[in-house]
């Protein structure tokens, strides 16, 4: 395992930057941050929860001879408590509120309004599940609590198409006639949902499960208005998974539970775009080490794929998403006989993995969740413990699409901004792309090469006079935070001939030229100060038909024969 880890240190609202996208939110106590989604301006949100206490608990007078008496006379406001995060381009944190409620209490989903704000999941420590809608600011618009005499916990909330939610979690079996929905129970715990219009008023609730030990973990709406719910069976010394369909007023229409003699936990099930759903699960090995396994099955609960990630540690996956290419990017935590750091793994559509990095300290990190961002790269939030400490803290990190750590430049300066306004008639015209992690891609067919070849047509140049124009005064201006531009050059696959080996070489080969003649036709058109500066930041690569444009699981080769830029900051 290697270790990787830069963080922002922040004290109430102090904080110092890192070359890296990683926040560590340091507070008294243990905290930890469960989910996090993106804003509408293109921040990160993220919830979790803080603890406060009393350094004087005690009113004059008082004396407590229990901690339950203590607790319960803080409950107002102290303990734990929800708390929302907002964080900026730059790794700024634009809003930092925890939500008080009656009761000591936890968040474990965050979803988007139409208007810019939240709907937020959480339980409280008497069992109390809750629903709270806040404004863009983190502002109360209504908190609802509800559940049932027993104890009662909240594992999700899920968007729901109509703008409501539904709220997935657990109740113990009641034998109270008083409480008529439950007064039956299935098993000694039970699945138990509820669902809420976007306004806040309660349509249902109901619990499922078997006649076992059940939770409900999870669930997604189906492209048909039909809820999948994912959900934890014990029975005996066994754990294994169940997955229930109802319709969306809660009738139920197949539940299967899957028995096997494996310990099986579930953690997340995602709708893919092609209608079918995947479920993240871990599975006990021999040697007692929980493995990934991930399972891909349709509408009508057939399995489609059935993978299991081997690892010599135990690895866990608890939230997935997939990328608009039907990749996946999963998060969570691997352990040793050491440490426990946070995991990130990307996988093809067939579940195989394709790369996977572990970020953490010597100590114990992990990751709860994912976002997929506008620009392909990814927030993960979770917790990381300091070394030698005991207690967690709240963590937020941003990924590439290669699932590599984010860089973040200095506050002052936002070339992407830069970079998009004074290349403002060229984007909006189709001739070329930037993204957020400072890559230029020519999207104009003309700017093409042809198959085979490197030299630069009338086209070409004229194009590349307009862009270097542009771009090498921005770059200049701000050469102190300039580290490298990069000019890479790309083919496509089809020429070079049968054999592999000639290929690849000979299409290396002609990415480097024509990387070198974009390269020198730009540096020879500068004057002697652009040159020598140029000359030291300016790097010129091929990269073969390795990075090509796949569309439908499809190359398309004109878009492969090209060159593409990408600035990397100090």
């Amino acid at each position: 395992m290697h270790y990787i880890l830069a963080l922002i240190l922040l004290s109430v609202s102090l904080y110092a930057k890192s070359a890296e996208f990683s926040i560590v939110m340091d507070e008294p106590f243990n905290n930890a941050l469960f989910d996090v989604t993106q804003d509408y301006d293109r921040t990160i949100s993220a919830i979790g929860y803080v603890k406060n206490y009393k350094n004087n608990s005690t009113k004059k007078g008082t004396a407590y001879t229990n901690a339950f008496d203590y607790l319960s006379s803080i409950s107002n406001s102290y303990g734990s408590q929800i708390h929302l995060v907002k964080v900026g381009n730059n790794a700024d944190i634009k809003l930092r509120k925890s939500i008080n409620l009656s009761k000591f209490s936890e968040a474990v989903s965050i979803l988007k309004t139409p208007s810019n704000g939240y709907f937020i999941g959480g339980y409280s420590i008497d069992g109390l599940l809750l629903v709270a809608k806040l404004d863009s600011s983190g502002n109360k618009i209504f908190v609802k609590t509800f559940g049932t005499n027993n104890d009662d916990k909240m594992s999700k909330l899920v968007q729901l198409r109509d703008g409501g939610v539904l709220a997935i979690g657990s109740s113990t079996t009641s034998r109270n006639q008083n409480d008529k929905l439950f007064e039956r129970g299935l098993g000694l715990n039970d699945i138990y949902l509820t669902r809420f219009s976007q306004n806040g008023t309660k349509l249902w609730s109901k619990k499922f499960g078997t006649e076992y030990d059940d939770k409900g973990i999870d669930a997604v709406e189906a492209s048909d208005g039909t809820i999948i719910v994912l959900s934890q069976t014990n029975h005996d010394k066994y754990k294994n998974i169940s997955i229930l369909r109802i319709t969306g007023n809660g009738n139920k229409i197949w539940m299967k539970h899957y028995k096997d003699e494996k310990i099986t936990t579930p953690y997340k099930i995602i709708k893919l775009r092609d209608n079918n759903f995947i479920v993240s699960l871990t599975q006990e090995n021999e040697m007692h080490k929980h493995q990934i396994r991930l399972i891909k099955f349709d509408l009508q609960k057939n399995i489609l794929l059935d993978k299991i990630i081997y690892t010599a540690y135990t690895s866990v996956l608890k939230d997935i998403k997939e990328y608009s290419d039907s990749k996946i990017i999963g998060v969570g935590y691997v352990q040793d006989s050491y440490n426990t750091d946070g995991l990130v793994m990307l996988l093809n559509s067939e579940l195989e993995m394709l790369n996977q990095e572990h970020y953490g300290d010597e100590n114990y990190d992990a990751f709860n969740g994912v976002a997929i961002l506008h620009n392909s790269q990814a927030a993960v939030v979770g917790v990381h413990t300091n070394k030698n400490s005991q207690e967690s803290n709240m963590w937020i990190v941003k990924l590439n699409r290669d699932i590599s750590m984010a860089q973040i430049s200095d506050k002052s300066l936002n070339f992407y901004e830069e970079l998009s306004s004074i290349f403002k008639e060229e984007i909006q015209t189709n001739i070329i792309n930037i993204k957020e992690d400072l890559s230029i891609d020519f999207i104009d067919k003309d700017l093409y090469f042809k198959t085979s070849l490197y030299e630069l047509t009338d086209k070409q140049k004229e194009f590349l006079q307009i862009f270097s124009s542009k771009l090498l005064p921005l770059l200049y201006k701000h050469k102190e935070y300039i580290d490298t531009l990069e000019i890479n050059g790309h083919t496509s696959s089809e020429w070079g001939g049968t054999d592999f080996s000639n290929s690849f070489l000979k299409n290396e080969k002609l990415s480097m030229n024509r990387s070198y003649s974009t390269l020198a036709f730009i540096f020879t058109e500068q004057n002697l100060a652009t040159k020598k500066w140029l000359s030291n930041v300016v790097k010129g690569s091929g990269l073969g038909f390795s990075k090509r444009i796949i569309i439908d699981e499809k190359e398309d080769r004109e878009k492969s024969r090209k060159v593409s830029f990408k600035i990397i900051l100090k």
